[in-house]
């Protein structure tokens, strides 16, 4: 086992958490799949002609988006698991907050970016919080965000109609100062990112990782021989009309 010399961290266990992490990017999409996210054939349509390229090379792109949406998945609970390698103290709940610490009383929803949010989930998440301190008034509670739009531990601040909430103990927090938080060390965050390509790099010498498999393009040439078509019938098949659909 190398040595990362991460001093809140152990090497097996970092190790391990990148492992699984890299184990679950995704390689593999099949049409069953790829029509999870509802196709939108006018937005392709438009795309193919405005950017000028083939529809197969829409689709291609649309195929690449999807599989970077899961793998961002992953990418969200390896930052929500990290911290109960660095201390056990730190839980993930099977519902309610991302993660918790019973013994501190800290509870946390992470974000991946500062822009993620939209009004009503950020009135929902800070509802969550203010109903924490309710029941609990020695609580805090953090939003904590990897890609924030600075390094900052400072009271959420936010309006709902006209009317301004503040509490000291419901914290906007950057990831890079949360890290601080859970181990104390002020540039723990900073350690962890110059190691990563590193134990990356070695769980790649590691593990044998599924084969690249894309049927998509194969399975909609199935359904008709033109892709456009294909992917109109795919999302309207049952629209008045498109049983004698032509383009």
């Amino acid at each position: 086992m190398p040595n990362y010399n991460l001093g809140f961290i152990s090497d097996i266990d970092v190790y391990n958490h990148v492992k699984e992490s890299v184990e679950n990017y995704r390689f593999q999409i099949n049409l069953n799949d790829f029509k999870e996210n509802i196709l939108d054939p006018i937005k392709l349509t438009f795309d193919s002609k405005v950017y000028d390229k083939t529809i197969e090379q829409v689709v291609e792109s649309e195929i690449i988006r999807q599989m970077d949406k899961s793998n961002s998945n992953t990418l969200g609970y390896f930052h929500q698991y990290m911290f109960r390698y660095i201390n056990p103290d730190w839980t993930v709940p099977e519902l309610g907050y991302d993660i918790v610490n019973e013994t501190e009383q800290f509870y946390v929803e992470m974000k991946t970016k500062h822009n993620t949010m939209n009004s009503s989930s950020s009135k929902s998440t800070y509802n969550m919080m203010l109903n924490t301190l309710v029941d609990n008034p020695a609580a805090k509670c953090f939003l904590v965000e990897v890609i924030a739009t600075r390094s900052q531990n400072v009271p959420w601040v936010v309006s709902f109609n006209g009317v301004r909430n503040r509490r000291e103990n419901i914290r906007r927090i950057s990831i890079d100062k949360f890290y601080e938080l859970v181990t104390g060390v002020p540039d723990a965050f900073k350690q962890f990112c110059e190691k990563l390509p590193e134990i990356i790099s070695d769980v790649l010498e590691d593990v044998e990782l599924d084969a690249h498999q894309n049927t998509v393009i194969e399975e909609l040439n199935a359904i008709s021989p033109d892709l456009l078509k294909s992917i109109y019938l795919l999302s309207f098949n049952s629209y008045e009309g498109f049983d004698t659909f032509e383009i």
